[in-house]
């Protein structure tokens, strides 16, 4: 019995970096996950390997709509042999490129090459911490291998993804594997999840923080917040007492009771939530404990407390002394009364009177 041929399209994994995308099979029949094929996509003709058939919701993880390209054929003997024939002629380019980077003193890190199967083009991989100008590199390499030089700048994580083999937990490294993207990952993700923080074993093969500390990120959140805080007042069957833990996953916390009782308990076994707040009194600002206002400095005597003087204007006693002889607002308002301008000491004293200055 004939297999039936059908208009299918399948995801592919294909290249060194392992891109994920879907492609077309047009007059084949159905493939199975595993099957090795050649493709042709943007860069050329590749080795790929079939995953899975497309449909709406590998469209949707992959995130794009489009088609990558064509299955060409199921890989047969001459692919394997051309595929041989392209590992031994990456060597070479890598060490070419390598010595020439070396004799030129580009400050970049040589990383990896890949070969298109179909023999269109070379693609380098290389880690730099600046801008590299490699137009007189590409020129050179180009001459040398007689094929078109493509040259792709990656980060810390995208070498382990291309380096990198298996990981602490003795399972492939999860960017060589299955992840496409590959977020930022923090400390506080650790610290909720209560991992050690030594950074020697939360760090992956890149040297950051493992990407793994992500992936049950959001339940641990989830239930914190769910739970009641550490700091709050609960009431339970053995009493009122303030939580000072707790074990997210086991939905359980720890609660300290008076005579210094530490007693787990079950989220369930809580009756009430008195407070969710801690019960440490707040100081006020500096200022506002003097007395006086946020930013002002306290006054003495304030404005409201001071004697007013209700009489009509006209009536008010006037000062007949002349202008210059008043005292200011500011010596007014002190509580000596005006500075007398004689006792003030003189902060520039004219020197004495030298012996051979005439009489």
């Amino acid at each position: 019995m004939d297999t039936p041929i059908v208009d299918q399209s399948y995801v592919v994994r294909y290249g060194t970096t392992r891109i994920l995308g879907e492609f077309s099979a047009r007059g084949l029949a159905p493939l199975p996950r595993g099957a090795s094929v050649i493709v042709r996509g943007e860069r050329g003709h590749e080795w790929g390997t079939v995953l899975s058939a497309a449909s709406q919701q590998t469209r949707t993880y992959l995130g794009a709509s489009d088609e990558h390209g064509r299955i060409i054929r199921l890989a047969n003997d001459d692919d394997e042999a051309n595929r041989d024939k392209a590992i031994t002629f990456e060597k070479e380019a890598f060490a070419g490129c390598l010595a020439q980077i070396r004799e030129r003193n580009l400050q970049m890190q040589l990383v990896d090459v890949e070969q298109v199967i179909g023999g269109e083009r070379l693609v380098y991989y290389y880690v730099a911490e600046q801008r590299i100008d490699f137009r007189d590199l590409v020129k050179s390499l180009a001459k040398v291998f007689q094929t078109r030089i493509e040259m792709r700048q990656i980060g810390i994580r995208d070498e382990a993804k291309l380096l990198a083999d298996y990981g602490d937990c003795g399972q492939p490294v999860c960017c060589n594997t299955f992840l496409r993207e590959m977020p930022p990952v923090s400390m506080k993700m650790a610290k909720l999840q209560k991992a050690t923080l030594d950074p020697s074993k939360i760090s992956g093969r890149c040297g950051r923080l493992k990407c793994c500390l992500r992936y049950e990120y959001d339940t641990y959140e989830e239930s914190r917040k769910e739970l009641p805080p550490v700091g709050a007042t609960v009431v339970t069957k053995q009493g009122t007492g303030k939580i000072v833990g707790q074990e997210l996953l086991a939905r359980k916390l720890m609660i300290a009771y008076e005579g210094q009782r530490h007693i787990m308990t079950d989220e369930r076994d809580i009756l009430t939530v008195v407070s969710t707040k801690s019960t440490k009194p707040s100081q006020p600002p500096a200022d506002k404990r003097d007395g006086g206002e946020a930013g002002v400095a306290p006054d003495p005597q304030r404005r409201e407390d001071r004697p007013r003087d209700n009489r009509p204007r006209e009536d008010r006693p006037r000062d007949d002394r002349p202008r210059g002889d008043r005292p200011s607002r500011t010596e007014q308002s002190r509580p000596d009364g005006p500075r007398n301008e004689g006792s003030r000491p003189n902060s520039n004293p004219s020197p004495p009177d030298s012996p051979s200055d005439p009489a």
